[in-house]
């Protein structure tokens, strides 16, 4: 039987500190880095150990990272006390953080110079399948090294995709969360004209998820709407962070879009009233607020579980 690798995992947020903790349930050893002690803390006791990204990626001999920007994966790769001063040559970085493609292919170039190798691993499917370890990853790297770390992987997610070299993974996963801010915007829309046409918001809701007309977003993102928690693990900022890296591709790719651009405006408007960190469904409260009422049904969750 080949012994499991050991693994550095920085970044211990919504996404990052669930993902960590499905290695760990999986008997995997982890070394846990975070600026929130208290997360480094639920880490600690499920199993893991506490170090700096240098002497966390020493220790394992590779490094997991899933953080909010390509500006801190870089901090956090190659500044001081970062994973390359810790990471031996031959060992693996993998970036399960959502970046543009020219980003991910600059940070690798990085790792290459120290003879680190990079896998990117950004996931899709919310917060609530990565706690449950049904996630899936959308992959960009060299076919062996995948292999190397399928298992790995596979504690942490349901699904995976090897979608081609470096540079693949982050315009898959860029493109699955276009159309999730694209389609948030217009479950939105639907729950407005039932609610102002007279219809039970419920049944609606319901109708929804049994016609053409369904999406993963309104099967998720729309119960938290109805709840009004809009409680979904993820923010304006970053919403608007991940719609920019889309019309970066459409300039590079030359491709006229049209959609993704109103939904980026209309991004930039709820940031501006409700604050980069308020949570990606209030986009919706723009309506709500325009109409004046409520989008609200009784019996739909504040969070989203299995």
């Amino acid at each position: 039987m080949t012994a499991r690798l050991a693994y550095a995992f920085i970044g211990l947020g919504h996404l990052g500190g669930n993902l960590a903790a499905s290695l760990l349930r999986h008997g995997f050893a982890v070394a846990v880095f975070d600026r929130d002690p208290a997360a480094v803390a639920r880490l600690v006791a499920l199993g893991a150990t506490a170090a700096s990204p240098a002497d966390a990626a020493t220790r394992a001999g590779n490094a997991i990272t899933c953080l909010p920007s390509p500006k801190v994966s870089e901090a956090v790769l190659a500044g001081s006390d970062g994973l390359l001063d810790g990471l031996a040559a031959g060992g693996t970085w993998i970036e399960m953080s959502t970046n543009g493609r020219d980003e991910i292919l600059r940070l690798a170039a990085l790792a290459s110079a120290k003879g680190v190798e990079t896998l990117e691993c950004p996931v899709t499917g919310g917060v609530h399948l990565a706690a449950a370890g049904k996630i899936t990853a959308l992959v960009g790297g060299d076919a062996a090294l995948y292999e190397r770390h399928r298992p790995a992987i596979q504690a942490m997610c349901a699904k995976s995709f090897l979608m081609g070299p470096v540079g693949s993974g982050a315009v898959i996963k860029v493109i699955t969360n276009m159309l999730a801010f694209i389609h948030l915007v217009a479950a939105g829309e639907a729950l407005m004209l039932a609610n102002q046409g007279g219809l039970d918001l419920a049944q609606a809701y319901h109708a929804i998820v049994a016609s053409s007309g369904n999406s993963f977003v309104h099967e998720t993102e729309s119960q938290l709407i109805l709840n009004g928690s809009y409680d979904i693990g993820f923010t304006m900022d970053l919403a608007l962070k991940d719609l920019g890296f889309a019309l970066c591709m459409a300039r590079d790719f030359r491709v006229p879009l049209q959609l993704a651009p109103l939904v980026n405006q209309i991004f930039e408007v709820g940031r501006q009233k409700y604050g980069g960190g308020a949570w990606s469904t209030q986009i919706v409260k723009l309506l709500e607020d325009a109409v004046g009422t409520e989008l609200r049904a009784p019996g739909f969750p504040a969070k989203l579980e299995l």
